[in-house]
């Protein structure tokens, strides 16, 4: 055997012996619902507790039968490991569902619902979601939440107990062009850093959500899924059900406050001060991005007579809120609203939130980023010989970055104009198609047109390329690019 076919071996059976550790701790993720299951005697446990019996066992021999790798992981393995995992990660998730026969759902309408789920998008091909078991509304829940942040980052704080590095993971999986930061010296530490807040600021939500008026086990699915910016409710309607201003303004609220960096939110908590927050420019030009829309969005649907002046302030800033941040939390009459508001929405979700946060969209960095490059480009036309530079904050933004943060906004239009295309190709209207390609890339989960009500109007062939535009969206399009290329394939 050659050096390099060895070497290719023993890469080989790095990522196997990574994936199936996380294949393992994954299928731990079916032990909450079946408890739920157990406690108000539903059927759905067997779906659970075979999906956590097969996988669980299936990660567990991987990881055995690869444990002596002994090879440190590389750039490379890292964004493998990242979309295998994705890919895993879906196919798990949509495993109780389709095994479940009261549900009657095909495996692309499953798989469909788990890809949704787990990359925080909240579209749904279920047309009564307030008839499910209480088990699976936890569970679409729970995918929202574990989904967030990503169970990579989870799975990094325990990979130094399998004397496996886990930067080049950790690397693959954060998004934003600042991947390098880090909170604590330890990637470890900087993992279980980031689930703590994470997990406090789902603790909030859920007790706000319960103070507000829900029940417990609403708030509690409610609170996971707001934070976790994933859109999965417990009723049809969604958060219109309630009825309620004080729910949407929790809704709202903890939307813009899940959109921020979270690495923010642990300065903050750590340093019981919020002016790691309030000093952030990135923060700042969200805020402010986000009050113009909440307050055009306000004016336009007082103007065309659908609510009185508070009615029309309540709903603007729930559902821009939960538009803009790729929540997908909705009022019930939602696709009753204008057209032209719909439109502004849908192109506010492209926006999304902070770097660093569980929202999807191409972020409020980079968006800043762009608008400070735009402005040098007319002062450097005003003053050609100016020295100027671009700075966010106090720092200054370096070429690498400025390439990376264009390149990426390049991409995404394009992915997104050819995913647009393809439904278009395939009969829907083109507002349908833009609706539906922005809910799933950006990970919002709204659709209009044939959409609005439950994305099980689409055809299987729509279902699986919407599958790809949420993952793409998730992983932020450079870890699946990055595997289609000869370079990077190169020993």
């Amino acid at each position: 055997m050659k050096p390099n076919d060895s070497l290719h071996v023993s890469q080989l059976r790095v990522v196997l012996h990574l994936c199936g550790f996380l294949v393992l701790l994954y299928s731990l993720s079916m032990l909450p619902p079946m408890v739920i299951a157990l406690l108000n005697k539903e059927r759905t446990y067997f779906a659970f507790l075979t999906t956590f019996l097969t996988f669980f066992t299936l990660g567990g021999l991987t990881w055995r039968a690869t444990r002596h790798a002994g090879i440190q992981l590389r750039t490379r393995d890292g964004f493998v490991i990242i979309v295998l995992f994705w890919l895993l990660f879906s196919l798990i998730s949509a495993m109780p569902l389709w095994m479940d026969d009261g549900l009657q759902l095909s495996f692309t309408d499953s798989l469909f619902e788990g890809v949704s789920g787990i990359t925080t998008t909240g579209a749904t091909v279920i047309g009564d979601v307030s008839a499910l078991p209480k088990s699976y509304l936890y569970y679409r829940a729970q995918l929202n939440f574990i989904g967030g942040l990503g169970v990579i980052v989870l799975a990094v704080a325990v990979l130094p107990l399998l004397g496996i590095g886990g930067m080049k993971l950790y690397q693959s999986e954060m998004p934003g062009p600042f991947k390098e930061e880090r909170l604590t010296p330890r990637l470890a530490d900087t993992a279980r850093t980031l689930w703590v807040t994470y997990f406090a600021l789902g603790v909030a939500c859920t007790l706000a959500y319960w103070l507000a008026g829900m029940s417990f086990f609403d708030a509690l699915c409610h609170g996971l899924s707001t934070v976790s910016l994933g859109g999965f409710s417990t009723r049809s309607e969604s958060i219109g059900f309630y009825d309620s201003h004080a729910i949407e303004l929790v809704a709202g609220a903890f939307s813009l406050l899940s959109a921020f960096n979270f690495t923010l939110w642990y300065v903050a908590i750590v340093r019981r001060t919020l002016k790691p927050i309030r000093r952030s420019p990135e923060v700042k030009f969200f805020l402010s991005a986000a009050a113009v829309i909440i307050v055009i969005t306000a004016w336009q649907v007082w103007h065309a007579g659908m609510y009185n002046a508070t009615d029309s302030l309540v709903h603007a800033f729930f559902l821009a809120s939960s538009m803009m941040t790729d929540n997908g939390l909705s009022t019930a009459d939602y696709a009753q609203w204008p057209a032209h508001t719909i439109f502004l929405l849908l192109s506010a979700s492209f926006f999304g939130g902070c770097v660093g946060s569980t929202c999807g969209g191409i972020k409020a960095l980079r968006f800043l980023i762009m608008f400070k490059q735009s402005i040098q480009e007319m002062n450097q036309l005003a003053h050609p010989r100016a020295l100027l530079s671009i700075k966010v904050g106090k720092s200054v933004v370096n070429e690498r970055v400025l390439r990376s943060v264009w390149s990426f906004f390049f991409l995404y239009v394009m992915i997104t104009g050819f995913f647009v295309w393809s439904l278009n190709l395939m009969g829907y209207d083109l507002f349908t198609s833009f609706a539906t390609v922005a809910a799933c890339i950006n990970n919002m989960g709204l659709g209009f047109g044939e959409t609005a009500s439950t994305f099980g109007t689409l055809t299987e062939g729509a279902k699986l390329l919407m599958c790809a535009a949420m993952i793409l969206g998730r992983l932020e399009i450079y870890p699946v690019l990055i595997l289609f290329s000869r370079f990077f394939w190169r020993a």
